[in-house]
């Protein structure tokens, strides 16, 4: 079964120089790589982690551009992508393919990186399949230099699986055009990504986003592709083709926070099946789980997870962590409300006064009256009766590290 390259495995490095001190501007290249990377993230297409997608903007020497290249061929096992947006320039001597730098010049090539040092370090990489994506002018060259047949190609490469896709032929200018977002080449490369080919296959191959590319640009009169590969590296499956996943797919790149809310949600509802069955031990860790992947700019969900997992703690005499869970949901009660948040409250001055600690308990319960307040909600009902002879509040912070979530206060009177 074809399968797209395991993301835990695979590594890409998006190399993009926008501005230039002698040629002209190219303030596309920047949507380029930053779209292009949330595009290669996006877990309905392929899911890359971002820590394995490396961005390098406005490379000031060669150094900067292929150092990161060389981090990411030591890494990657599975797929190693390079991709590389800007000018392309040609020594005037020997004509070859320079690549562009901030400082770049017209003709001096040795102002740019050569084509061949980024060769070799693709060529150096330990992935099994390796892919060159190069969004410049004149970047037909570089197809030129790798082309012949295949005896000539693997001598000059000398590793297996390389597969090379470039934006314009040998000596035309890549389109960059007034008014758009990106450039030629990588706006139409965007576009049958997020959205797919229709009747196109499950799984899009290089060789189907060649063969679209070059239709698409060619029905728009702008230069056609040029790709050059080894080893039928061609039908390596690079995303899922959104197209054929249905009109109720999401429209858009899946963002992790949502992919965190949905294994909250998941875990919480399987704890309480769990429960219900009465396999208390097994519900535990999928709790404390479901809170350890919650958003961390969000507390959808969370309070729901905390009150859970505090009611399985309390009951299977764990009242100590239990009340630690409840504190830590209060102080997130500090930036929010709602039912939940009123609810933690009421739960964690139950499981204060309970414990002896009635004075935390009064603060807890005024703290809700103040959240219901501000709601404009009903006041707190069926709150605990607070004893009026108060025992000794615990000392130092909860387990786990932090401050006190309460500050104790000395009683006014005797």
């Amino acid at each position: 079964m074809i399968r797209l390259p395991d993301p835990a495995a695979s590594r890409a490095v998006l190399i993009g120089t926008a501005a230039y001190q002698h040629l002209d501007q190219l303030p596309a290249v920047a949507a380029n790589i930053r779209d292009l990377a949330d595009t290669l993230g996006d877990a309905m297409l392929w899911g890359l982690p971002r820590e394995h997608c490396a961005l390098v903007p406005d490379p000031a020497d060669a150094a900067a551009m292929l150092d990161p290249v060389h981090r990411a061929g030591e890494a990657a096992s599975d797929t190693l992508l390079v991709y590389f947006a800007g000018h392309g320039l040609r020594d005037p001597d020997s004509a070859d393919l320079y690549l562009g730098l901030s400082g770049s010049r017209e003709n001096a090539g040795y102002t740019a990186v050569a084509y061949e040092h980024l060769r070799s370090a693709v060529r150096a990489a330990r992935a099994r399949r390796r892919v060159v994506v190069l969004d410049c002018c004149f970047s037909g060259r570089a197809a030129r230099a790798l082309g012949g047949s295949a005896e000539t190609l693997a001598a000059q490469l000398a590793v297996d699986g390389a597969y090379v896709l470039t934006a314009s032929p040998r000596d035309r200018v890549a389109l960059a055009p007034d008014g758009e977002p990106h450039t030629a080449f990588t706006g139409e490369l965007l576009g049958i990504l997020r959205r797919g080919v229709t009747d196109g296959p499950e799984l899009i191959d290089l060789d189907t986003l060649y063969r679209v590319l070059g239709e698409r640009l060619g029905a728009k009169n702008r230069p056609r592709p040029q790709r050059s590969q080894e080893n039928d590296v061609g039908r390596l499956p690079l995303v899922r083709n959104r197209a054929r996943a249905g009109t109720r797919a999401p429209a858009g790149p899946v963002l992790e926070s949502e992919v965190r809310a949905a294994m909250v949600a998941t875990g919480l509802g399987l704890a309480r099946m769990l429960r219900a069955a009465g396999r208390n031990r097994d519900a535990l860790p999928v709790l404390r789980l479901a809170l350890a992947e919650r958003p961390p700019t969000s507390d959808t969900g969370t309070f729901a997870v905390q009150l859970e997992l505090s009611e399985l703690l309390a009951d299977t005499g764990q009242s100590r962590e239990a009340i630690e869970v409840l504190e830590q949901a209060f102080r997130q009660t500090r930036s929010g409300s709602g039912p939940e948040a009123l609810q933690v409250c009421r739960r964690l001055a139950e499981l204060l006064q309970e414990s002896g600690n009635h004075i935390q308990a009064c603060e807890v319960l005024k703290h809700a009256l103040d959240l219901a307040e501000n709601a404009g909600a009903a006041p707190v009902r069926d709150a605990p009766e607070v004893r009026a002879v108060p025992k000794p509040l615990r000392s130092g912070p909860p387990a786990g590290g932090g401050e006190p979530v309460i500050s104790p206060r000395t009683p006014a009177g005797p």
